[in-house]
């Protein structure tokens, strides 16, 4: 007897136009396998069952593993084998059949004796076809990519399939079978090995691939008892850690209000200095003693009530550069009792680009006026500026460098100290505008967190070169030094561009200890500075009695660029130790700042595949595929932190991968919405976790990053909880399943060729690199030796009077 039967699944019967295997019931054929119970079983035992799911006979059958089908008149068809047996894209091609069609292009004239091997590997969660074949000893290179390309053709026309790779290797190397066939599986071993050595090879045509990998399957729920055993069983803790306590209050902690605290200073200590401005050329243009400073607050709040007529709660935009009017004019607002928002001025020579934005920040916040210098003003009624904005449509502009000379009726005293303080706008790397609502209790509170973590007190000076226009900039510009008492030298990034060396001869001549930067400024001084240093040192440049020199940013750490300036300024005196990172958000604009006691930070490698794939392994230095990460700085008093997933919102164990959450006095009070509609999402603010400590209310960063419990001890005696920053969530990029980060992308493309700047330029700015097309394909095979997750660069263009592909 013989039947046909699925090749897959229960042994049940053919439909007369299918396809399957051959089984058969007779006395002449073997009974087992010797020794193999399991093949015995599956081989000689097989019972097949009908449409209606009987037995047809009570006899056994045995598989012959050929492929084939029972024709009119009992005759038996034979197609294939099972073992030629591919499935591709979910359709079944026999290997045979491969073979000749391969065999019919060109017949015997190139392949060695008809020798060709076809069989199948797993290539992105499908099965991908490989021909092997040995090529006549007599043939030249261009005969054999013509016969492959030829033999491509026709596989992909006839049978509708590409082939992943076509190998022809020498003749008489392929193994055989003791009857003078190919050993089909030692070739497929060899191929797996890397142990072919092919002559001629072709791989991964474009059209083979028709599948992607599915996105990566998500995790189900874990109820919070199964998760807080696992966590026990298996020795990991919570991922959290938190600051230290903000401790006893001061004696200008007794005020629940910037403004009040500066009148007290204005009574009690006068005559000392809170600002101090250096020109470019590093002498004093102008500086504010506590006294002047409420002065001529109050001459600002006057002219806030009598030429602008506002009223409590109102609005006002401060469009400054940077310098000590952006100071006045923003607690001149408190004295008035309306709500400032420092905004960066439009740049006189690209006023299309940049007003744009200012006006944008004037009618989101809807600010009631404009308050700025006599210049700005100027600027904003130009011709180019009318061109591209609607001067009409502005508020009123009040213009503060001719103050009256009389003070206000009555300074404005605050009596809720959850009312809003000031709005922080801000833009996005991703381009979203959001101003975040920043109450007195969270000002306080944050000038009260970084006093303590930089032991800042009256006889301090610290050195800033911050834009102040939004985040820990702007506190450490504005506020600190009110609440603080400390002296703050203040250096506008903008005079770097023509005295480069401006901020370390200032932090060098003023015998500073503490010093705040940019990344912009630092990359700045890195580049500008790199052949002077020994110039720097015979001018008297000392970095020896810095401390702390603080970046700040709201990013993962550039390792590489904080390690190529300590290197750089090694030679005068900077220590490695000193150069430390903070890290901030809009939801809580710092939350990691070094400051000046506690362990160094601490550096790990992990595995960046692994990142891909939202997890953390740890790896030694030096490892393929390894990525630094820097903490972040210490955990800032009074700030709790935890690790949570962004999707079932639970906490996750140490060294994992999620969601960094954080918990504190000066967290935002929300974003504000001038139109009364949520833009953004509501539980950034007050997000619970779904199980654990479900009544903490929590902000959430839209960072990604873990927490390591560290070997180094805090001033307190404890282990250091490391903060590991990994980029932001709303900038990565999930493609096929993975997470990518762009700084990751743009590292490689920086290291294929030293052309590349380090910055992202415009198309349209690409000649100012004057590339050669030579070196975009270096980068080709640099970015795609890091990034092998198989991201595609796709572009077109012309380059030196010749196309380019990309």
């Amino acid at each position: 007897l013989v039947c046909v039967v699925k090749p897959e699944g229960v042994p049940q019967l053919c439909q007369t136009d299918e396809i399957g295997e051959l089984c058969v019931c007779s006395v002449a054929t073997g009974t087992s396998y010797y020794g193999l119970t399991g093949m015995t079983k599956n081989t000689f035992e097989v019972y097949p069952l009908s449409s209606s799911g009987g037995l047809i006979s009570e006899y056994a059958f045995v598989r012959t593993g050929l492929l084939g089908f029972i024709g009119p008149g009992g005759l038996v068809f034979i197609t294939g084998k099972m073992d030629g047996l591919i499935m591709v894209s979910g359709r079944r091609h026999n290997a045979d059949d491969i073979v000749a069609t391969a065999l019919a292009v060109e017949p015997m004239k190139f392949v060695y004796r008809g020798r060709i091997a076809v069989f199948s590997v797993t290539v992105l969660r499908d099965e991908r076809i490989v021909v092997v074949a040995e090529q006549r000893p007599d043939s030249t290179e261009e005969d054999s990519f013509q016969w492959m390309s030829r033999v491509l053709q026709a596989i992909d026309s006839i049978h509708g399939v590409g082939v992943f790779c076509l190998a022809l290797v020498p003749a008489n190397t392929l193994p055989k079978t003791p009857l003078g066939g190919i050993h089909l599986s030692e070739i497929k071993q060899l191929y797996l090995e890397g142990g072919l050595h092919p002559c001629n090879v072709l791989m991964c045509p474009h059209t083979c691939v028709t599948n992607l990998p599915k996105p990566r399957q998500k995790q189900p729920e874990i109820g919070p008892a199964s998760v807080m055993v696992g966590n026990l069983v298996s020795g990991k803790r919570i991922a959290q850690a938190s600051g230290r306590d903000l401790g006893q209050t001061d004696d200008n902690d007794q005020f629940l209000f910037l403004s009040e605290i500066l009148q007290w200073r204005a009574q009690t200590t006068p005559d000392h200095v809170l600002y101090t401005l250096l020109s470019s050329r590093g002498a004093v243009s102008n500086s504010l003693t506590c006294l002047q400073l409420h002065k001529r607050a109050e001459r600002v709040a006057a002219l806030l009530m009598e030429r602008g007529g506002l009223q409590e709660g109102d609005h006002v935009a401060l469009v400054y550069p940077p310098g000590i009017d952006l100071i006045a004019a923003f607690y001149g607002c408190l004295y008035a009792g309306c709500v400032p928002i420092t905004v960066r001025p439009p740049h006189p020579q690209n006023i299309s680009t940049t007003l744009p934005t200012v006006k944008m920040i004037v009618e989101v916040s809807h600010s009631a006026c404009v308050m700025t210098t006599a210049v700005i003003c100027k600027l904003l009624r130009s011709k180019e500026a009318t061109a591209t904005v609607d001067i009409r449509n502005w508020p009123p502009v009040l213009d503060t460098d001719d103050l009256p000379k009389k003070k206000p009726p009555a300074l404005y005293k605050p009596t809720n100290p959850d009312g809003l303080a000031y709005l922080d706008f801000s833009v996005s790397t991703t381009g979203m505008l959001a101003g975040v609502q920043m109450s007195h209790n969270a000002v306080g509170a944050f000038c009260r967190s970084v006093k303590l973590q930089c032991e800042l007190y009256p006889s301090r000076e610290v050195a800033i070169c911050l834009d102040p226009y939004c985040g820990l900039g702007f506190v450490l510009w504005c506020l600190c030094s009110v609440y603080s008492g400390h002296q703050s030298i203040l250096i506008p990034p903008v005079e770097l561009e023509t005295n480069p060396a401006l901020w370390l001869l200032a932090v060098s001549q003023l015998r500073v200890r503490d010093t705040f930067c940019s990344y912009s400024v630092m990359e700045l001084c890195t580049k500008g500075l790199g052949l002077q240093t020994e110039a720097l040192k015979a001018r008297g440049l000392d970095l020896s009695r810095v401390r702390a020199c603080v970046v700040v940013a709201e990013e993962r750490p550039r390792m590489a660029l904080t390690l190529s300036f300590s290197k750089l300024f090694k030679d005068l005196g900077l220590h490695p130790r000193s150069v430390s990172t903070a890290f901030g958000c809009r939801v809580n604009l710092a939350i990691c700042l070094q400051g000046t006691s506690g362990p160094d930070p601490t550096t790990v490698y992990v595995d960046m595949r692994a990142l891909r794939h939202d997890r953390v392994r740890l790896v030694e230095r030096g490892s393929p595929h390894s990525l630094p990460l820097m903490e972040s700085g210490k955990i800032l008093p009074g700030v709790r932190i935890i690790i949570a997933n962004p999707e079932t919102k639970g906490p996750l164990g140490d060294s994992h991968l999620g969601e960094i959450w954080v918990h504190s006095a000066h967290n935002g009070s929300g974003y504000y919405s001038g139109y009364g509609e949520e833009v953004l999402q509501s539980d950034h603010f007050s997000s619970r976790l779904s199980f654990g400590d479900t009544q903490t209310v929590w902000a959430r960063t839209g960072y990604l990053g873990f927490l390591r419990r560290t070997e180094l001890t805090d001033a307190n005696g404890e282990r250091h909880d490391a903060l590991f920053v990994v980029g932001a969530l709303e900038e990565a990029m999930e493609l096929r399943g993975m997470r990518y980060h762009p700084i990751d992308i743009e590292t490689s493309v920086i290291r294929a060729h030293k052309s590349i700047m380090e910055c992202s330029l415009p198309v349209k700015h690409r000649s100012m690199m004057e590339p050669d097309v030579n070196i975009w394909a270096d980068i080709i095979r640099g970015f795609c030796r890091v990034e092998r997750g198989g991201l595609d660069l796709c572009g077109a263009g012309t380059m030196n009077g010749k196309d380019v592909m990309m």
